[in-house]
């Protein structure tokens, strides 16, 4: 009988190496067909879901409290299973080079509690070459092990869309790939017990890994010409959305739209392809490009709010501000890599202090990572502008009564900073509002 047979049987399990946004939605689908630990070093995080709680909210607290995944933060508990996937963060330090702290020391961990006749598949994005460069040695070292004959290595890269409750692990084709035939066969099974979409089965682990960065990568490009063409539009005072959805009539049109660009894959992973690119001689022109508009935009965003206080005679350094929104995309309480922190350091540089409320956020995250208070909704009164920065649903079903609530009343213009656009143009478009958007 074969490891994967043997899984199915309950005489092995499958361990989840890091039960963040990704991690854990895995570790609870796999759950409902086989055995799984799921470790996590974070105990505070294991305490949580041991309690029934979701603190990412992508799979919500009754199935956490119904699932029979095995939360633990005793790492021995990993050398229980003999199918490991590893899911945790791959970040980008402040020169935008690759930290691959989080892997490197998650592959430590594992390599501690590996036994013979296992399977690690690594689903963190990675560029080319680090699964079997970086992560094997590391893996060897710890365990004593041989790869390729104590034990296999594959890849599988991460399509977890956090928030999305459309395109989740079960609904997208995942790419699967292995050492060698044998190993590609078994990853590719295992994964096919949970993703209906089923599975595409990649040549080779370098094939994989370049797969998903260039995914993000793609799309990362896409919304920087959407944010320049919003620059060039707004000097000439045309409203971008407005051409987009003109454009957007053509059937090979693609329906990117300008916005912030933030988040632990698309901000982060095109630094992973260009930092390769560069150890190999080449430095990019198109992907850096890119990044760099998509970098600014936060700084864009609040000078047009300083510019449309000035415009509307409100004197800038006693302005009070409001930011509706901190998280990195809408209806999603992580805030690591936000460029909504871009607008507010941007604000404090003209002598604003923003408000700034976010109930969906994380807000001990948000303290924790950049000494930022989130406020209470009702503390959102008598501004002299109003910055709607992430389009959470909360903030899309704000009539006009609850937005001209939020202003101070003697003001003779209302400023309305509407980042993804998300509330009716022409309904504020009048004497009394000062309305810009992306």
């Amino acid at each position: 009988m074969g490891l994967y047979e043997k899984i199915l049987a309950g005489e092995e399990k499958l361990s989840l190496v890091g039960l963040g946004y990704v991690g854990m939605p895995i570790a609870v689908a796999f759950a409902k067909k086989i055995k799984v630990i799921g470790y996590d070093l974070n105990e505070k995080k294991i305490a949580l879901y041991k309690s029934g709680i979701d603190p990412t909210r992508e799979v919500g607290n009754e199935t956490i409290q119904n699932t029979s995944v095995e939360f633990t933060a005793d790492e021995t508990r990993l050398r229980e299973a003999k199918f490991h996937i590893v899911a945790v963060p791959t970040p980008v330090n402040d020169d935008h080079t690759p930290d691959l702290t989080p892997v490197e020391g998650a592959s430590r961990i594992l390599g501690r509690n590996l036994s013979k006749g296992s399977v690690v598949v690594f689903e963190s994005t990675v560029y080319p070459g680090v699964t079997e460069e970086v992560c094997v040695p590391i893996l060897e070292k710890e365990s004593g092990l041989t790869c390729g004959v104590d034990f296999k290595i594959g890849y599988s890269p991460e399509r977890i869309n956090p928030g999305d409750k459309v395109h989740r692990l079960e609904t997208i084709t995942k790419i699967v790939s292995g050492m060698d035939g044998e190993t590609l066969d078994i990853v590719a099974k295992v994964y096919e017990l949970v993703v209906e979409a089923g599975v595409y089965r990649a040549e080779s682990i370098k094939v994989a890994e370049a797969a998903k960065v260039i995914e993000n990568s793609q799309r990362d490009i896409n919304i920087a010409f959407m944010n320049e063409l919003s620059i060039i539009f707004n000097k000439m005072g045309i409203d971008t959305r407005s051409v987009l959805e003109a454009a957007g009539t053509k059937w090979n049109f693609l329906k990117f739209f300008p916005g912030l660009v933030g988040g632990h894959c698309i901000g982060v992973d095109p630094y992973y392809l260009t930092y390769r690119a560069e150890q190999m001689g080449y430095h990019s022109q198109i992907i850096l490009a890119g990044r760099r508009i998509n970098d600014d935009m936060g700084k864009y965003v609040a000078e047009n709010v300083v510019k449309s206080l000035i415009r509307a005679n409100i004197a800038v350094k006693s302005a009070k501000v409001a930011v509706l929104g901190f998280t990195f995309k809408e209806n999603c309480p992580d805030t690591r890599n936000t460029k909504v922190i871009d607008i507010v350091r941007e604000l404090h540089e003209y002598g604003i202090a923003p408000v700034i409320v976010d109930e969906t956020a994380d807000r001990e995250e948000a303290r924790h990572l950049y000494g930022v208070e989130l406020a209470d909704r009702s503390q959102v009164h008598d501004v002299d502008a109003l910055v709607i920065a992430v389009a959470h649903t909360e903030f899309e079903n704000l009539d006009k009564a609850a937005v001209d609530a939020c202003f101070a009343p003697g003001n003779e213009k209302k400023v309305l900073i509407d980042v993804k656009g998300i509330l009716d143009r022409k309904t504020y478009q009048e004497d009394a509002y000062l309305y810009w958007r992306l």
